[in-house]
């Protein structure tokens, strides 16, 4: 295993690491909204509009099954409500309902913030340098949009 003599870390464990910490970030928030990590993604998701299940599925990286409880205790909540797919009349979309659009405001914006405050620290070139840099990475690898560009008015 090779480290740095200088005390900086490489690019792997950097971004490893990194994953760890917005993750942390990211379950912690979850929790304190009375939210399971899974449920905050599956709202930030459904914020941008209503997706049919093989769409979500895709986006969330989760197998029919697995999706089909997380949208099923979601709906339970009433965070989420299954409605009938215009185009396809065997299909359904899952939207969020007025209490789930709330509480994934409000976990959205307390997310953000709480992300932001990660690099609170950097000066402004440099937040721009990072944002750049994991841009690339994201795009050149397709992730998809699976959490939207907070607007900088919030």
């Amino acid at each position: 295993m090779s480290k740095h003599v200088d005390g900086q870390i490489g690019t792997v464990a950097a971004l490893v690491r990194s994953t760890f910490l917005v993750n942390a970030v990211y379950a912690d928030s979850a929790r304190e909204h009375g939210l399971t990590q899974q449920q905050g993604q599956l709202l930030c998701v459904l914020m941008a509009q209503p997706y049919g299940m093989s769409e979500l599925g895709a986006m969330l990286g989760l197998a029919k099954s697995s999706l089909t409880g997380l949208v099923d205790r979601t709906e339970r909540n009433g965070l989420v409500q299954r409605k009938p797919d215009p185009q396809d009349s065997r299909a359904v979309r899952v939207a969020l309902t007025r209490r789930g659009v709330k509480l994934a405001d409000e976990f959205y914006t307390e997310t953000c913030r709480r992300v932001e405050e990660l690099t609170s620290g950097f000066a402004p070139a440099e937040r721009d340098a990072l944002a750049a840099l994991l841009g690339r990475v994201v795009t050149d690898n397709k992730v998809p949009t699976v959490f939207m560009e907070p607007d900088p008015v919030r």
